[in-house]
Formats: C-alpha cells, structure tokens, sequence
C-alpha cells in the first residue's frame, strides 16, 4: 500500500493512494485505521510529506560506489546524528538555503519509517518492526558543520529533510536503486546492497541504544554523486517503486 497526507482546499487528509485516486482512510496509521469512503482525484489533491515524523534519525557515508569497496569489517560505531522535525517538507516544496551559505548539497537516500516501539530488537526480527519506506533527502549545509566535526546544525535548518512522496509498505529494501538528478542529470544511482551497515544491523544496533518508536525516520544513507547545488536548481530524488521526491532550491530567507 501507499500511504499519502495531502491537502484538499486547505484540509489536511491521510489516505491511500491507488490508480483510481485517493481513498481517505481515518484512525493512528500505526494502530488502527478504516477507509472513510471518500476518494479524492490526484489532480485535486496536493501532496505533504507523508508523515509527521516522531523523530528523524541518519547514517553518514553509509555507501560505498563498488561492491569490492565495502570493508571487510564494519565500524564497531557506526556514525549517527539527528534531524529535528522542524526541518521535513514534502515533495514539490521550496528547499531554503540559509543566508550567507551559497550552496548545500543533496543526499537522496531510502528511508525506514518504523511501525512499533522496538527496544533490543535482534536483526533477525527488524522488520517485524518496519511500516514502510519513503524517500528522503538529506540537504546538508556542510559550511556550518563543527570544525571538531559535529554535523548538527548543517544538517538542521528549516526545509532541509523532504520526505516523500508516499509510505509504501510493501517494498523489498535490499532490491531498490536510490537515484537523483540534477536539473534533469542523473548524479546517483546505486543499489541498496552497496550501504556499508545494512538495514537489519542499523535498526538492531539503534534499538539497542534507544527505544525506537511508530513514526521515527530512519534515513539509511546516501549514494556515491551528492553535489553542491544553487538557487534554482531542482533535485529529483528517487526509488522507482517509492515515487518521485521533487524539490526546487529556493533563495534566502532565514538569516543564521
């Protein structure tokens, strides 16, 4: 299935998307849901980021470009960092770059949307625990990182993670090509299975070290080819079974 928020005329609905429209549905996407009965057409409706994430979590340099460049060990601590939700937009939404930063950099990546609280979980049982999958962009401002290395803050202003442009539950994660063009420019293009840390050992070791919880956005990294980009541009992220995460770069309007 595909699930979609969208507005109609300014109302916000939650429904699922199919070739003749979008169904409606109404309840906690987690728990329990139920069609409505109302179907609206896609021309009419505007679509938002697909949920309003708990909380945003993401790997660094989580891809290698050659299958014989993955390491023969994995790092005993992979690197993590957090996304506030402040900064989700959906597809077809401006992406700001901050004043005084002339570029920052794209980073299309398959998201994990997790579907129930998860604590110790063995890779074995991971997605037991898994939703479904957007596509993320992980915009990054790498000017405003640490110089002690910390990632926070150019990866945390406004508008910086669109999601989108639907959950879709039923996706094999180690099959699909995450890919991005630029302005019409294909620059990523890689299978799944060149991610340094897999999926099942990323949300084993997460859970191991905090509660995982419905809602929370795991962003698994980005292929080889992210690249700095300007006012204008316009990057379509993409994972063909998922959909289109399409965005333009827009001018300043927040000052840091």
């Amino acid at each position: 299935m595909k699930f979609a928020r969208f507005t109609v005329d300014s109302k916000v609905y939650s429904g699922v998307v199919t070739a003749g429209g979008i169904q409606e549905i109404t309840g906690d996407l987690f728990e329990s849901w139920e069609y409505t009965g109302k179907v609206f057409s896609r021309e009419e409706a505007h679509l938002l980021a697909p949920l309003v994430p708990n909380q945003i979590i993401g790997i660094g340099a989580n891809f290698v470009a050659n299958k014989e460049d993955l390491p023969s060990e994995l790092p005993e601590i992979p690197v993590f960092f957090f996304k506030p939700v402040s900064s989700v937009i959906g597809t077809e939404e401006e992406i700001m770059i901050p004043d005084g930063t002339d570029k920052v950099k794209f980073e299309s990546e398959l998201a994990v949307v997790i579907g129930k609280e998860a604590k110790d979980v063995p890779e074995s049982e991971v997605f037991e625990y898994v939703f479904g999958y957007t596509v993320g962009n992980d915009v990054t401002a790498p000017s405003h990182f640490h110089k002690d290395g910390h990632w926070t803050i150019g990866k945390s202003f406004d508008t910086f993670t669109p999601l989108g442009p639907v959950i879709e539950t039923e996706l094999d994660p180690f099959s699909v090509v995450v890919t991005a063009r630029l302005n019409g420019v294909e620059k990523q293009n890689s299978p799944t299975d060149l991610m340094i840390i897999p999926i099942p050992k990323m949300i084993s070791y997460l859970s191991k070290v905090m509660t995982l919880k419905p809602g929370d956005v795991i962003l698994t990294g980005s292929p080889v080819g992210a690249e700095f980009v300007g006012t204008q541009d316009v990057i379509e992220c993409e994972i063909k079974e998922i959909g289109v995460l399409k965005n333009v770069f827009a001018g300043t309007r927040m000052k840091v």
